[in-house]
């Protein structure tokens, strides 16, 4: 299962009751990325939460695809997003706090951890790869990204 799939909507209840309607709570299920998409009922949002859906929406869902935004792209954005978080030194306790303050997320930190630990574990594979392969550059490229992760 994919980080995003256990991505949520804080105050979910709060924001559905604002909008009027009923959607998932998780943030990249495509019934919510609809509402979101469409900008429909935002002008029922409080300002500070519609500050935060269009930063999301800004952030994460600003693609050329046409199938957006069942793309991918916002998915892979935020899985991005979340990489750097760490890369400055984050744990997963302030990267759920952080997007939380960000784009009103949350996660949980164990599920956090588990995509971290799994980002190491694939970048170490591909390491191993490019040095059977005699790719030194490419090697010495994943092993940096990896350090900046492991910290």
């Amino acid at each position: 299962m994919a980080v995003t799939d256990k991505i949520y909507i804080k105050n979910h209840r709060q924001l559905a009751s604002q909008l009027e309607t009923s959607f998932p709570k998780g943030a990249f299920k495509g019934a919510t990325l609809d509402i979101l998409f469409s900008g429909e009922g935002l002008s029922k949002l409080d300002d500070a939460t519609r500050d935060r859906v269009l930063d999301f929406a800004e952030d994460f869902m600003d693609c050329d695809c046409q199938a957006s935004p069942h793309c991918g792209c916002p998915e892979r954005k935020f899985v991005r997003y979340l990489l750097e978080l760490r890369e400055q030194g984050l744990g997963p306790d302030a990267i759920v706090d952080v997007m939380g303050d960000d784009y009103m997320l949350y996660a949980y930190p164990g599920d956090i951890l588990s995509f971290l630990d799994s980002s190491v574990r694939t970048l170490e594979a591909a390491e191993a790869l490019a040095d059977v392969d005699g790719q030194d550059d490419a090697a010495r490229e994943v092993r940096a990204l990896k350090q900046g992760l492991v910290r």
